[in-house]
């Protein structure tokens, strides 16, 4: 994890520089091109399914495919823009992973759709079919995510084979640089070639230790020489806190060499896997903690799926709620429905809904002690429904109240969220999201009586890098790896 900050100059350019800039805009220009075809072939596929086959009832009158291609005069356009201010095109290699690109790609169409049906509504134009549109945003997703997945297995392909590269200088031989170095060396396919570090006089010639036979090339002095005489594209500087009175000269020689400066923290430890910045007049203020859902347009697009998986979870189910209900009525006394309090979203205590599935209990009992595999309280039907997860369907009447989501950090119990708050590091930053139904932890099968600590890594790293395909990936795996450690 590095935390970037970057200086571009256009002082003086080096060839190799040079090279990798136009060959990342020649790229561009391609994946430009290849984003239109995507969108052309969408189009198409959208057009035949609607208007070709009854997959969505009868035909009826329909719009020419001349009439649609007209609209892709404006429409491609904006899918362009909108993808470049999503940051679409920038390197692969500032992109962490397909997940995260999967999910700028998502979050680019949903606007346009979004912005396109508003058009068509505000002028009046019902002759367009909506079903049309909506089949068009749903298969240029799919196949703008699959052309990025062919495009990430080319470069990386090239990458790997020595081309494309970005060279690297980095400043210092500690522990911090050692390990950035040691990253790069497992990930080829991030394009970079480490050609040595600077450190102490003393050191030049010497190999830095565990840091696959790098040497010192030079003195941290002599960084303006090196920069003049070699052509790199970026410089880390990974000293320790004890030397940061150097970073201004360090910082300026790069701006003078027009060479990119990237700085790793000595505290980077306690930086988010996505740091942000506020500013108080002119003073930089690091948050520790990047909440993706605390920006109003993700907490929109999350509230929204939340209502509609909700309601649409609640009718497919109900028959089964209905027969659980009158199961649980018919062989155990008590209420059908257990309301038990949990701890939800900004640490606020609220009722949490479950189908009985044990007798009824001393509420103290029940409030701190963990449930297992063979525990004599669970009734007869409580056992089948506690292993196929039937238990938590009443939830989703919780994700309509606001209090959970349908994917998110589980639940805990007020007696366990005070014990494990001074036991586990960091327990506490899982309430900055709603909890869930299901989560990141629980697919891994750290559910009931697991590891709190191994579950809350997972969970930090669900609050840390949330996105809507992220919540996806998490659905469709719930339904499809089963009910692990569920009992």
């Amino acid at each position: 994890m590095k935390y970037k900050i970057c200086f571009k100059i256009n002082f003086k350019e080096f060839n190799g520089v040079l090279m990798i800039k136009q060959n990342q805009r020649f790229f561009n220009a391609i994946l430009i091109i290849i984003d239109g075809l995507i969108l052309l072939l969408a189009l198409f596929a959208s057009w035949f399914v609607r208007f070709q086959t009854t997959l969505f009832g009868p035909l009826g009158k329909y719009l020419a495919l001349n009439e649609y291609l007209l609209l892709m005069i404006f429409i491609i356009p904006f899918y362009i823009v909108t993808y470049y201010f999503l940051g679409l095109y920038r390197a692969f290699r500032d992109h962490s992973s397909l997940i995260s690109e999967a999910s700028q790609i998502i979050k680019a169409n949903f606007i346009v759709f979004l912005v396109l049906i508003s058009i068509l509504f505000i002028i009046d134009r019902p002759e367009y079919s909506r079903w049309m549109l909506f089949l068009f945003g749903v298969f240029s997703t799919i196949f703008g995510i699959l052309e990025r997945s062919i495009s990430r297995s080319i470069l990386k392909y090239i990458r790997t084979n020595d081309k494309n590269l970005k060279h690297v200088l980095i400043i210092g031989t500690g522990d911090l640089a050692c390990k950035f170095a040691n990253i790069i060396f497992t990930k080829p396919f991030l394009g970079y070639h480490i050609s040595g570090f600077l450190g102490k006089k003393e050191d030049i010639g010497k190999t830095v230790n565990d840091c696959n036979g790098l040497k010192v090339l030079g003195s941290i002095d002599n960084l303006n020489d090196f920069l003049s005489k070699h052509a790199y594209d970026r410089v880390i500087i990974a000293i320790p806190l004890n030397y940061y009175h150097y970073l201004d000269t360090l910082v300026d020689i790069c701006e003078d060499n027009g060479v990119t400066a990237e700085i790793i923290p000595d505290y980077y430890k306690y930086l988010p896997a996505k740091p942000y910045i506020d500013m108080i007049e002119d003073m930089p203020i690091i948050n520790v903690r990047y909440v993706p859902l605390d920006n109003p347009f993700n907490g929109f697009v999350k509230k929204s799926s939340d209502i509609i998986i909700s309601l649409i979870a609640i009718v497919i189910t109900s028959p089964i709620m209905i027969i659980t209900a009158i199961l649980i009525r018919l062989t155990s006394p008590g209420p059908i429905i257990f309301k038990q309090e949990r701890i939800g979203f900004k640490s606020k205590p609220f009722l949490m809904y479950k189908f009985r599935s044990m007798r009824v209990q001393d509420e103290l009992a029940s409030d701190s002690t963990w449930t297992t595999e063979n525990d004599p309280r669970k009734t007869k039907i409580g056992e089948f429904i506690r292993k196929t997860s039937i238990d938590e369907l009443p939830q989703f009447f919780n994700v309509l109240k606001g209090q959970m989501s349908v994917v998110g950090p589980r639940p805990e119990r007020p007696f366990f969220v005070k014990k494990f708050k001074n036991e586990v590091p960091k327990y506490m930053v899982k309430h900055q999201v709603r909890p869930g139904l299901t989560g990141w932890a629980q697919i891994h099968g750290f559910r009931g009586n697991t590891s709190i600590k191994k579950r809350i890594k997972y969970d930090i790293e669900y609050v840390e890098h949330w996105n809507i395909s992220f919540d996806i990936l998490i659905m469709v795996k719930t339904i499809t790896k089963g009910n692990e450690n569920a009992y």
